[in-house]
């Protein structure tokens, strides 16, 4: 099995971890291995400690770029569902990546601050307007859109399902599926 990571990147409540888990499933049952990186468990699990400045998130980056690289060089496809808000990060994660041979997919989840904002799947967006909490990637902290991702995908303009088969249908493209 020729494994990849899968990076899906976006704002939080953009939609990436829901369509890394749909497409987890599809390619389960095709009888691939896969692991899906969810950031919020690397955070509690492999991750503890780090804060939310520009440094610790490169490092919390780099550390989720590492073990995806090693899943993907060992024949499992690796979702990623993490922020990754600067792009100098994602970038070192792709060099990495190119350097041990490993495929490496950037997807980014470009659903508007407003949508995410309105979904707000874990109170994020209420709490930094109430004032609770400072630091949210997208409004009060930067978020460096990727240039060139392999895909963008508009979550807002389309089904979970819809999305996932869009990404499907590029690692089937590239061999991957």
């Amino acid at each position: 099995m020729t494994g990849a990571t899968i990076w899906l990147t976006g704002l939080p409540s953009a939609g990436k971890t829901t369509i890394a888990y749909e497409l987890a499933g599809r390619l389960r049952e095709e009888g691939h291995r896969v692991e899906v990186l969810d950031g919020d468990e690397i955070r509690t699990f492999l991750t503890a400690g780090l804060g939310f400045s520009r440094e610790d998130r490169h490092t919390n980056v780099q550390r989720i770029g590492f073990l995806a690289d090693l899943l993907a060089r060992n024949g499992v496809k690796t979702l990623v569902p993490v922020i990754a808000p600067y792009a100098d990060s994602r970038e070192a994660v792709r060099k990495r990546h190119q350097a041990s041979g490993a495929a490496y997919i950037e997807v980014h989840v470009a659903t508007p601050v407003e949508v995410c904002s309105e979904r707000d799947v874990k109170g994020l967006y209420a709490k930094q307007a109430a004032g609770e909490i400072s630091g949210l990637t997208g409004v009060d902290d930067p978020y460096e859109e990727p240039e060139s991702p392999d895909l963008r995908i508009e979550s807002h303009t389309q089904s979970v399902q819809e999305s996932a088969a869009a990404l499907h249908a590029l690692l089937a493209e590239r061999g991957l599926a």
